[in-house]
């Protein structure tokens, strides 16, 4: 299989995703955007995890902004590092996250990575789309070496920002419009789908069992995400982002249908919903409406198994 490009907004589940995808296909580059975190905190995290991991692609800077109106980010309910953790024992050191500072700007390895593609290239997405929104404004030649773009985001029922919301489309829907508008078709993994694919206490501490070189580090990890979960009396936590590397890797264990979509911009208490229309005779992407979950889970468990 042929290199992606991922674009993270770099919590515990985007890493989780990142580990999935990296045993199945090269990962050619990686563009990092403010959603979980402000975008210095997001640059942190990505130069611990790339040291932690030994990650051997490229990272770049991208927006530190949405593209209109003000900065959300999911800190209040994943802290201010968006790594929760389970022990007091920090996951990096300083050293670890110093490489933050050399990030470059995204925008011209990622055009640079479309030009040189022989075939149409997939990118996975698994935070707001201002990265490549920005792309789409300013490079919208290259919109049609785009094949597939796979992102975890939008919800068909109800969100999790807001009553209305899934938080990667409430961040930024205006780019989200951008890119439809433009004929970017999504292959979408919304939170409906994600929340079929559940791990639960079990799953950390069998994988802080496992022999893996960081696998007590993805327990600890795994089990401060999980804890999201506990705290509000539920028992499991989905795993959202490994699912959308999972539709990219794994295409067969999904059902996509196609359907019209779009998000509001404007509404005071639906601003970023997501609204998908299985009846229109204009689709503009597909939606995730089914799929084999227990297969997904123990593909990303796997996975974090053997890190």
């Amino acid at each position: 299989m042929a290199g992606i490009w991922i674009d993270t907004d770099m919590g515990s589940d985007d890493a989780f995703a990142v580990v999935l995808a990296a045993r199945h296909v090269p990962i050619d580059g990686m563009s990092l955007v403010a959603g979980n975190a402000p975008l210095a905190q997001v640059a942190r995290n990505a130069a611990g995890f790339g040291t932690m991991l030994q990650w051997d692609f490229p990272v770049f800077a991208g927006a530190a902004r949405p593209v209109i109106g003000p900065q959300e980010t999911a800190q209040r309910i994943l802290g201010d590092s968006a790594l929760p953790l389970r022990g007091e024992a920090p996951l990096f050191d300083a050293d670890a996250c110093a490489g933050a500072a050399s990030f470059g700007p995204f925008l011209p390895p990622l055009s640079a990575w479309l030009e040189g593609a022989d075939e149409p290239r997939s990118i996975l997405a698994l935070g707001p789309l201002t990265n490549l929104a920005i792309l789409a404004l300013a490079r919208p030649d290259l919109l049609d070496r785009i094949g597939r773009l796979v992102w975890m985001g939008g919800a068909v029922g109800r969100g999790n920002h807001t009553p209305s919301a899934e938080f990667n489309a409430f961040a930024d829907p205006e780019a989200v419009q951008i890119l439809l508008d433009r004929g970017v078709a999504l292959h979408l993994l919304d939170l409906d789908a994600c929340r079929r694919v559940l791990i639960d206490e079990a799953d950390v501490t069998a994988l802080a069992a496992a022999e893996g070189r960081n696998s007590v580090a993805m327990a600890q990890l795994l089990g401060g995400y999980l804890d999201i979960a506990l705290s509000r009396g539920r028992p499991a936590m989905a795993l959202y982002d490994p699912v959308a590397a999972a539709a990219l890797i794994a295409p067969e264990l999904f059902t996509f249908t196609p359907a019209r979509i779009q998000v509001e911009c404007s509404g005071a208490l639906t601003r970023g919903r997501t609204v998908t229309d299985f009846t229109s005779p204009r689709p503009n992407g597909w939606l995730a409406t089914d799929l084999d979950a227990p297969a997904i889970r123990d593909r990303c468990l796997s996975a974090l198994a053997q890190v």
